[in-house]
């Protein structure tokens, strides 16, 4: 469910709240930081806001570089709290790049996502105005494949109309069912506006809960 108490949106807020430092840039898998703890990745196509969510999430304007240049997260970005790891992963389906860099930044995607023990959820992100594309085929194969447990997150709502947020909400919900480590609810954000960033907050919160 989606329906979160006002104890869970407190908690959220809480567990967002505190400090936030950056750990580490990783290029390769040869230079990932140690596992420990819990991590939580963002995940999604170039330019679908990945970068501004997190910022939105911890309540920092410049925590995650933004850009609106597809393509410029290259690396794997971690950022540590008091409870959790937050992951930013480089953009993918981006054309307008050398091929042997996108090659290399899917690669390290694929192979972190598949060899990540610590990772306990991966949010991935898909824009509210085009939906699910075929540049998202390849990553929900490997989720399901690697069987870690992810979530779709709808991000900029704001930019479409309330009829059509709805029916692009009710068809992602059907075509996760397709894919067996899809958490069944997705959740509606805008970072602009704020909304939907309480609710992914407690989900978070209640994820951690459910790892203690």
């Amino acid at each position: 469910m989606n329906d979160f108490t006002a104890d869970e949106l407190e908690s959220g807020r809480k567990l967002f709240a505190g400090d936030w430092r950056f750990v580490a840039a990783a290029a390769s898998w040869a230079v990932l930081p140690p596992m420990q703890g819990t991590e939580i990745a963002f995940a999604g196509r170039s330019n679908v806001g990945k970068s501004s969510l997190i910022n939105a999430l911890t309540g920092r304007k410049s925590l995650a570089r933004t850009s609106h240049t597809p393509g410029r997260t290259q690396e794997l970005i971690f950022f540590a709290g008091d409870r959790m790891t937050l992951v930013d992963m480089p953009g993918y389906g981006y054309a307008a790049t050398a091929k042997s860099k996108v090659k290399a930044w899917t690669d390290l995607i694929h192979a972190f996502l598949r060899g990540r023990q610590s990772l306990a959820r991966v949010y991935l992100l898909i824009d509210a105005r085009h939906g699910l594309k075929s540049t998202d085929d390849p990553v929900l194969k490997t989720l399901d494949q690697a069987a870690v447990s992810y979530q779709v997150v709808l991000t900029k709502a704001d930019q479409v109309k309330a009829s059509e947020l709805a029916a692009r909400l009710a068809e992602t919900q059907v075509a996760l069912r397709k894919h067996p480590a899809a958490y069944p609810h997705v959740l509606v954000t805008s970072e602009r506006t704020g909304s939907g960033i309480p609710e992914l907050r407690a989900a978070i919160e209640r994820l951690l809960a459910e790892h203690a």
